[in-house]
């Protein structure tokens, strides 16, 4: 099998596998920060100093949700798919809104959001390492993906590809969409992420919280000390933002909106 089409190959499989991928950052986390050489200091109950790295590791992840939200937001019907069993499909190409400044800015929003997770679990070879694993995995997704693209919309696709950077976006080049922002899907297919993500910092604080208790035994005394308030409420606060809108989803119409993704 030759070079390019091993490549496409395991890059498609990769991609109906990829939403499994933040199971192994999820476990990863386990061993890094209870045995690893961590830096972590527990928030004051009042906002000093100690709430600074947190909060910026919040953001990074937010602001990685915000780049996901923007692409959901102002993406028409049909023009990508989401199916990991069905694999990729699309009937019309998208270059408009983020796709504007970069090929594959849903890919970006997840690189921000994990990193952000992984930047709070305060070791440096492990956000390292990170980062070296998803630009070889993503690697191969993006280059099937483009395969795909290609193959169905040929010139149209290598035009507007010569332009738009693959990955790290050119900010100046932003071209509006046809279609007006919906905030209606992104709630409904953002839900799901966004609960994750708060679940993984909550989940990344317990541990570190684990090992700070366990080795003044402390934990064995009173378990619930290794959860920090901060995190518990906005853990709470997001799981209740997902079951509403889990609700409104399966339940209901409300977050349906004409000439979107139903997905």
């Amino acid at each position: 099998m030759a070079l390019i089409e091993e490549m496409d190959r395991s890059g498609n499989w990769l991609f109906r596998w990829r939403s499994f991928l933040p199971l192994l950052l999820f476990f990863g986390a386990v061993p890094v920060v209870l045995w690893g050489d961590v830096m972590w200091t527990p928030m004051s109950e009042g906002v000093d100093g100690s709430w600074l790295w947190p909060l910026v590791c919040l953001a990074v992840a937010m602001a990685g949700q915000k780049v996901r939200g923007l692409c959901v937001g102002f993406t028409p019907r049909g023009t990508s798919g989401r199916n990991t069993k069905e694999g990729q499909v699309a009937e019309s190409l998208n270059t408009l809104g983020m796709y504007s400044m970069c090929r594959h800015p849903l890919y970006l929003g997840n690189l921000l959001m994990w990193l952000g997770i992984v930047m709070y679990m305060g070791h440096l070879w492990f956000a390292v390492a990170f980062l070296l694993v998803y630009a070889l995995y993503y690697e191969r997704i993006m280059f099937a993906e483009e395969q795909f693209l290609r193959g169905k919309f040929g010139q149209a696709y290598l035009d507007w590809a010569a332009g738009v950077p693959a990955f790290w976006p050119a900010l100046g080049r932003w071209k509006s969409p046809e279609v007006g922002f919906s905030l209606r899907n992104v709630l409904k297919r953002e839900y799901n992420g966004f609960f994750a993500m708060f679940l993984s910092f909550a989940w990344v604080d317990g541990l570190h919280g684990f090992r700070a208790s366990h080795m003044d035994g402390a934990f064995f005394s009173s378990p619930a000390c290794i959860f920090q308030d901060f995190w518990a409420y906005a853990l709470a606060l997001a799981f209740a933002i997902f079951i509403v809108l889990r609700t409104l989803k399966k339940a209901t119409k409300v977050l349906d909106v004409e000439g979107r993704e139903y997905v």
